[in-house]
This record gives C-alpha cells, structure tokens and sequence, in this order.
C-alpha cells in the first residue's frame, strides 16, 4: 500500500488542545512528564522507578491466558517472561470492551502500541519493551460497548444489565453474531474472520475472555500482551492508595486544581473528578461510592461502611474497588513497568488532567503519545483527485465547503456579489444622511431597508452559486462519493466503520499493512492506499 502522511492540523478533526500537546507547546509542559519523542523516551528510562510487582503481574498474566482455547504462542509467552526482568518496560493502550473490536481506531491504538515496542527496541537495544493492551473489563456502560457499525449497518447485542462489561456472560449474543458474519460475505478472508469472531464469542465464558480471544487471535504474532486488571491480586498492590483516596479524597482535589490550570491555558477539562472516585463492584453491580452522614455508601443498594469497616473491606476484599476514569489510569501505572500511555485525541487531553495526582501519590507519570489515525482510501484516489484538481489535504475540508471552493474556482463568471453590495452599501450611505436632515427620526428606516436589500442581494448570490453548481454537478457529485466513502455519516472513517470488511479485503495483510506504515513517533496522520 502507498502511505501519504499529513499534520494532525490539516485534518481538521482534532481539537486545539491536542494540536497545541503535539506543537510541544511549553505553557502544556506541567501537564506532562516528557515529551513523546525519542529524547523524552531517554529522559524517562534514566528517572524511571521499578516499583511494579512484577511476580504477581506475570502470574496473573499467565492464569488469565491459561483461559484461551490454545496455549499462546512464542511471542506472547515470550514478552510475557520477559516483565519478570527490571530492564522490561510496556507501552500501554486501553479500550472498552467493544463488541467485536468496535470502531477502527480500537485496531490502530494497538497497533500503534506494537509498533512503539518496535522503535523503543531498535533505540534502546539494551532494554525491552512489551505492548500492552489494556481491557477495560470493569466499564459499566454497556450502551457504548454493545454495538458496532460495518458497512453502515449497525449490529447490536441487545441484553439488560448492570454491573462490569468484562463479566457479562455472553449467552444471547448469538444472533449478534449471525448478523456480523452475514455482513462479511462469503470468501476466504470472510470465512477465516467468521471462524474468529465465532469462536471468541460463543465459545466463551463471559465477554472479557470473549475479547481476549479475538484480539489475541489477531495480533499475537506480534507479541501483544493482553491484561484483564480485575483482579484481586492486582488490586491488593493498589489498595493503599484506594484506601488512602477514599477517605482523603485527595484526588478530587488535586485534578480539579489542575482543571483550573488549564482553563486558564485555554484548555476544556475533558473528565471531572468526584469527592470518591471509586465504584463498588459486585458480580452485577458496579455503583458509586459516596460519603454522606458519617458512612461511606454504595448508592442504589443498602451497603454502606463506617471508615473503620471500609478499611477492613479494602484490605480483605480489594477486588471490591473499582477506579473510575480518573483513577483508572494511577492503577494500571502502579500494576505495569510502563513509558507510555497511547490513546485518542480526548484521552490525551483528560491524561493532562492527571500529572499532579500522580505527583502526589508518587507515582511515575507515562509519556502521552497519540494514537496513529489513518484514513483507507479507495483504488485510484490520488488519480480521481487530480482529474478534480484537488489534492489529499482538501478532502477533509467540510463536504459544502469545499464544494463551493470548487465551484468558485472552476466557473468562468462572477459569483461573487461583494463588489456590487459595496457599491451599492455608499449609496445607501448617502441616502442615510440626506434623511437624517429632512427628519433624524427617519434613519431607522433607512437602515431597515439597507437590512433587507443586503438580503435580498445574499440570497441573490446564493442562487447564483446553486445554479453553477447544478452546471457543474458531475463533478460535484463525485466530491460526495469520495467524501462519503471516506467519512462515513460525515465523521472519520476510523471513528464509526468497524474493521471487519477491510480484513475481508485484505485478510492478515490489513493488519501487517498498519504495522508497516504507521509510525507512532513521527505524529502524522496517514492515508492508506492501494
């Protein structure tokens, strides 16, 4: 495949905020440990402290992949030995459980990951680094997480249910399923996803096996790492921090000082913290704690804890305790020996939020890298592009915008009426102040008619570029296919397609295609073609 990159700014799909993050913006620098580059990279592993528990973490890891349907391969066994040795590092990615990988940009935060461990390795040859994903098994919100989109038809698992995403038995998703494959077709590559998908799905005990299995099956020549963090030895070497931040709540302190530093650096808190930040979890349950009358309470249930007694529950049942957004991401840095954190546009953002609550409990804050985010467009793209003349960077303009810039720049008339409105705006000038000296009251009047002439000339101006447009609607028309196919429901393809039909196309080269063209260091946006 041909790989074109382009700034993230030229996309015109990520906020200021991250722009200003990737521009290295010094007024950001307190917002983060060091920057996402090569010397940043050498900076953090010179500082780095080993504090993880390596044993438990491995232990864990290799109980959890006991759980697949076959022994993991040589990679992943590898990388996972590998943790046990103190010049180990990850490089870590997160995501919900989305029913069967859920959007594109699930597949390239991993692979991101994947190719980070790479470059890491062939710069600092002494030491190794082991991509990590992160399953968020304990997310509650399975609205967001029980549904994708292919080809533009939504496939959802329709259950009613409370409690962690990672636990839900996928009994009844069956139907979910069928609908999913019938979408892939019949082929090769269609019948070898179809084969994965129904084997993680239907031949697993709950959803967080469900996803380890797909996504182990899809990238496990690579090395990836997949860790499930509910657990309760992983949280037993976070409950003094659960325990600590429960009853001092010093979190909510610490990040909403820091939303009040940003705002007054222009940047939009992305999360807000709580008094707690922590869930209680149950099978079928994960809600709030909060701290009312004297007792700490479990809201919608009748459990609640004096400070003494919610002490004793942390240390006998650390399980029990579920960080929330903002704390989430303390956990998994206290559990893994990591660098680096590699997320979307927002989560960069809302990690900003973070650095001063790690300050406090001590804890070695990652570096922030975005995620790569590409485009795959179709055969011929560049060529269908020059026959319009317009190039890569013009099809992320809005759809009406650049239509009219085309049309603008391709008639042989004037369609601009901005001249005349001039012309015509002194005139009106002139009668103003000849009917402020018959009768001041009148000039009102005057500018009401103005009002309504300029108008009436507006809506003039757009009648003349509706009708070059029907004059030049061929073109025009084929401006929408290409931005239609690119920018599904008018977002990035990578925020709404899943990416089954493309692995229908291209089977594993999808996947090695990513590999081979996403650079995570280099902080471009690529477009992918054939």
């Amino acid at each position: 495949m041909k790989a074109t990159y382009i700034d993230y700014s030229e996309t015109r799909s990520f906020s200021e905020g991250l722009i200003r993050y990737l521009n290295n913006e010094v007024e950001l620098n307190s917002f983060q440990s060091h920057n996402p580059n090569l010397q940043g990279f050498n900076e953090l592993l010179a500082s780095k402290k080993n504090n993880s528990n390596r044993e438990i973490l491995v232990e864990v890891l290799r109980e959890q992949y006991s759980k697949l349907p076959q022994p993991c391969n040589e990679q992943v066994s590898s990388n996972i030995s590998l943790l046990l040795q103190k010049n180990t590092f990850t490089v870590c990615t997160g995501h919900q459980l989305n029913i069967f990988t859920g959007p594109l940009y699930f597949i390239f935060k991993i692979v991101t990951a994947i190719n980070l461990a790479k470059d890491l390795k062939s710069n600092f040859p002494d030491k190794n680094f082991v991509p990590v994903y992160w399953m968020a098994t304990e997310d509650h919100d399975f609205a967001e997480i029980n549904h994708t989109y292919i080809s533009g038809k939504k496939i959802s698992w329709e259950l009613d249910v409370a409690g962690a995403t990672g636990r839900l038995v996928t009994k009844g998703i069956e139907k979910a399923v069928l609908e999913y494959l019938a979408v892939l077709g019949i082929s090769e590559n269609a019948d070898e996803l179809g084969k994965l998908i129904s084997s993680a799905y239907t031949g697993s005990k709950n959803l967080a096996d469900a996803s380890r299995q797909l996504v182990n099956s899809l990238f496990e020549e690579y090395g990836l790492v997949i860790l499930d963090a509910d657990d309760r030895r992983l949280k037993r070497e976070f409950s003094e921090i659960i325990a600590k931040d429960i009853t001092g709540q010093h979190s909510f302190r610490t990040i909403t000082d820091t939303n009040e530093k940003l705002a007054k650096k222009g940047i939009e808190a992305q999360v807000n913290p709580r008094e707690i930040n922590f869930f209680y979890l149950l099978d079928g349950l994960r809600e709030r704690i909060v701290f009312e009358e004297d007792l700490y309470r479990v809201l919608n249930t009748e459990i609640s804890f004096s400070k003494e007694e919610l002490l004793t529950e942390i240390k006998d049942n650390p399980e029990r305790f579920s960080p929330n957004v903002v704390m989430r991401p303390l956990y998994e840095e206290v559990i893994l020996p990591n660098l680096a954190y590699i997320g979307g546009g927002a989560e960069i953002i809302y990690w900003l939020q973070l650095k001063q609550n790690f300050d406090f409990y001590g804890v070695d804050f990652p570096i922030l890298l975005l995620r790569n985010s590409a485009i795959f467009a179709s055969l011929n793209l560049e060529t269908k592009l020059n026959r319009l003349d317009l190039n890569i960077k013009d099809i992320f303009k809005n759809s009406e915008v650049l239509k009219k810039e085309w049309v603008f720049s391709h008639t042989e008339h004037s369609l601009d009426l901005h001249d005349e409105w001039q012309e015509l705006s002194s005139i009106f000038e002139k009668i103003k102040l000849r009917t402020y000296k018959i009768d001041p009251s009148l000039g009102p009047s005057s500018e009401a008619v103005k009002s309504r002439l300029q108008k009436a000339v507006k809506n003039l101006e757009a009648k003349l570029i509706k009708a070059e447009k029907r004059n030049f609607g061929d073109a025009l028309s084929q401006i929408d296919v290409i931005k239609s196919k690119l920018f599904p429901n008018g977002r990035l393809q990578e925020r709404s397609e899943n990416f089954g039909l493309f692995y229908v196309k291209y089977g594993k080269g999808f996947i090695r295609a990513l590999i081979e063209n996403f650079k995570p260091l280099d902080l471009k946006f690529t477009i992918l073609e054939e």
